[in-house]
């Protein structure tokens, strides 16, 4: 289910689904890379202007599901218009900013970015840019990106299936809304 903080800025309202701490695992693949499993936490926040704060970060997964090592962090700020036109400003820990331009699909959850212009650090590495779709699936968030390099056309390089975090907090405001439950708790699925 999609809440709507009463405190958001009602531009973002389309965007409300993003809302939210996020974690999951997903597959990384690219010419040059070392493909591996992921695990990754997102969070989408607001503070009552029109943009949504954005952060990521995921780390390399052992056979195990164990944390290895740091696989890549970024953090930005969404926005979009009344014409579901959605603009991203991203900063990479690779020493890549980004400007992402896309839109929100009509009548479903589904984002499409694409880059609209990079910078670089001298010490990152090649990159020219890329695409990235994002959905509500299911009441989860699923993602995939992809990236080209001077030396590799643009394809698919990293993909990751997310699930909500329910924070403490969060269970107990649901736990409110559910009034006294028989002792046995039995009854409250009869």
């Amino acid at each position: 289910m999609i809440e709507i903080p009463s405190d958001l800025h009602p531009d973002l309202v389309p965007l409300a689904f993003l809302l939210g701490n996020w974690t999951g695992a997903g597959v990384s693949d690219f010419p040059g890379a070392e493909k591996c499993n992921f695990g990754q936490e997102v969070s989408f926040s607001h503070d009552g202007r029109d943009f949504l704060e954005y952060v990521s970060h995921s780390w390399v997964l052992d056979a195990e599901g164990n944390k290895v090592k740091p696989l890549e962090s970024e953090s930005g700020y969404w926005r979009i218009d009344k014409d579901r036109k959605v603009e991203v400003v991203m900063a990479r820990d690779q020493g890549v900013i980004e400007i992402w331009y896309g839109e929100l699909a009509h009548q479903k959850p589904q984002i499409d970015l694409v880059t609209d212009a990079v910078a670089r650090t001298a010490a990152s590495g090649p990159y020219n840019g890329g695409k990235r779709l994002y959905g509500y699936v299911n009441s989860d968030l699923m993602w995939v990106g992809e990236k080209a390099t001077p030396e590799v056309e643009l394809r698919p390089y990293m993909s990751a299936h997310l699930k909500k975090v329910v924070t403490p907090e969060e269970v107990e405001e649901m736990a409110k809304g559910l009034g006294d439950l028989p002792d046995d708790g039995i009854a409250f699925f009869k």
